[in-house]
């Protein structure tokens, strides 16, 4: 079994700043991918960013240059520094991970998500 917690959202006025962080802990031999979505009322899930283990980064449009994300691949941690917020990034973000484990099966697995809002 595979758990991942999120943890760092909150509200934070237009401008601010936030950084999220998820850890990956249980069963695990590998983590490849590892990314962040989000999900607002009445939308889809959207992909925010992601990065594989070998550090390689991908960004949805609209967070480019505001969003960075990064990893630590020995704590199986994941971050996703979020500058100059405004109010359409206001969601729920989750973790997400593709994980082997020791008995070579990849699965992905999802965190609970934690609740970002942005509004003065």
């Amino acid at each position: 079994q595979v758990q991942l917690v999120e943890s760092g959202g909150g509200l934070v006025q237009p401008g601010g700043s936030l950084r999220l962080s998820c850890a990956a802990s249980g069963s695990i031999f590998s983590i490849n991918a590892m990314g962040w979505y989000r999900q607002a009322p009445g939308n889809q899930r959207e992909l925010v960013a992601t990065i594989t283990s070998d550090g390689t980064t991908t960004y949805k449009d609209s967070v480019k240059g505001r969003f960075t994300i990064s990893r630590d691949n020995a704590k199986n941690t994941a971050s996703l520094q979020m500058n100059s917020l405004k109010p359409e990034d206001t969601a729920v973000y989750y973790c997400s991970a593709r994980i082997m484990s020791p008995y070579g099966v990849s699965f992905d697995w999802w965190g609970q998500g934690t609740q970002v809002t942005v509004s003065s």
